[in-house]
């Protein structure tokens, strides 16, 4: 690989994988309110909070960090406005005193907060504006969780990127190099130190969670639902773990997560399972780590194709990287991780995104499931073929097609699922 792209893949790792405390889109719009309130810099009297449709669709049924146990958009802005602290960003709430969480509901009971769907072209778009007298402030964001757009005070422009003006859905940089065989490139031949530390806080954070998610009640309590069924079987502790995760994400688990193709639904995924087949299988820390990479940078190569936001499920696409890591973590070649994705993706491409919520957990043990499938079909002599449904020869053509799918033929299913969920 030549120095400019292994830089690349080394810059996308250190993009993507980040932490985050709480469910990525309630985040950004306390991120995106405790900005405003920044801006403001006075106590807030009114606010009014325009999200795109597929935000309001991820913060409607997830409960929302430190705030009690509250769902919704209303209490996400509230609390970043009470006790966020922006230079956190995607943990802009990971420290809120037990005063403030007092303050929060009087906030709420106060302060009117308004909110309105915002008309974007952009999945992932939302402005907070706050208001305190005569005086008001504003801040958007646009693409992705943590990417603020335009900053505004009293009618004036105090900042403004080309990104607000963008039709792109990319994040800070290409990912238009991304592909199959240098992702194994990259794996085989990367110095670790240079990535090793996002790794080692990947597993212990992500890891972290799934046993939290396991020792309590969260959710429908899916990971604990699969070990009742057979605690012994690595391919269920696989589900069940990184389900786990998402059980305690989605309930309000005040645990960081480091995310992946902004989603820690999706680190989770494409990290936990991978770790767990390691620790089952006894695979050295080299082994683990770059295994790790190929799981981490599939799920980025399928979703950066997608989009941050839509109405394809982004897990599959993780649960899909995770079974490539796996497959690589056991010895397997190009042909071998090729094989895999593809069975994968051509089993599970279809499942639908309806937002954050207990679910999530069912649908992480589906796609890993799905994706373990592929790799044993693969380590079977089995395949899907070209021309069978959306699988085409090559697995980067393969990947295209999904792109496709979810980016341009699912955008009628996505309006749907939005207007079911908030009732137009």
């Amino acid at each position: 690989m030549n120095k400019e792209n292994y830089e690349r893949y080394v810059q996308v790792l250190k993009e993507e994988l980040v932490p985050a405390m709480g469910c990525t889109e309630p985040i950004a719009i306390a991120y995106c309110a405790a900005k405003a309130r920044e801006v403001l810099g006075t106590e807030v009297d009114r606010v009014e909070v325009s999200a795109s449709g597929n935000i309001i669709k991820n913060v409607k049924s997830v409960i929302v960090p430190n705030t009690g146990g509250r769902k919704g958009i209303e209490a996400a802005a509230a609390i970043g406005i009470v006790a966020g602290d922006a230079c956190r960003a995607l943990q802009v709430i990971a420290q809120v005193s037990e005063q403030q969480q007092k303050q929060l509901e009087a906030f709420l009971v106060h302060t009117p907060i308004t909110v309105r769907r915002l008309d974007s072209a952009q999945a992932l778009d939302l402005i907070v504006r706050v208001y305190h007298q005569e005086h008001t402030a504003a801040v958007r964001i646009t693409r992705a969780h943590d990417n603020i757009t335009a900053i505004e005070k009293d009618g004036k422009t105090l900042e403004i990127t080309d990104a607000a003006c963008t039709d792109a859905d990319v994040t800070q940089s290409d990912r238009s190099f991304l592909n199959v065989v240098d992702i194994l490139e990259f794996a085989d031949t990367v110095e670790l130190s240079e990535v090793e530390a996002l790794l080692q806080r990947q597993i212990a954070c992500n890891m972290a969670i799934a046993n939290e998610g396991l020792r309590g009640d969260y959710g429908a309590n899916i990971g604990s639902v699969l070990l009742a069924m057979d605690a012994q079987s690595v391919y269920n502790q696989c589900k069940a773990y990184a389900a786990a995760g998402s059980d305690a994400r989605m309930s309000g688990c005040e645990l960081a997560v480091i995310i992946n193709s902004g989603s820690g639904n999706q680190g989770m995924t494409a990290s936990i399972p991978v770790v767990v087949w390691g620790r089952a299988h006894q695979a050295q820390k080299e082994r683990l780590y770059r295994s790790l990479l190929v799981s981490n940078l599939i799920t980025i190569h399928l979703k950066s194709g997608i989009g941050k936001l839509s109405a394809y499920c982004g897990v599959v696409s993780a649960g899909c990287g995770a079974a490539c890591g796996i497959c690589y973590q056991d010895g397997g070649d190009l042909c071998a991780v090729s094989h895999t994705l593809v069975n994968a993706i051509a089993m599970i491409s279809g499942t639908v995104c309806d937002g954050a919520k207990p679910s999530c957990a069912a649908k992480i043990a589906s796609a890993v499931e799905a994706g373990l499938l592929g790799y044993e079909m693969y380590r079977h002599g089995q395949q899907f073929r070209d021309g069978e449904g959306i699988v085409s020869k090559g697995v980067e053509n393969t990947i295209h097609n999904i792109a496709l799918l979810a980016r341009k033929g699912m955008q009628e299913t996505d309006r749907e699922i939005i207007d079911i969920m908030i009732g137009c």
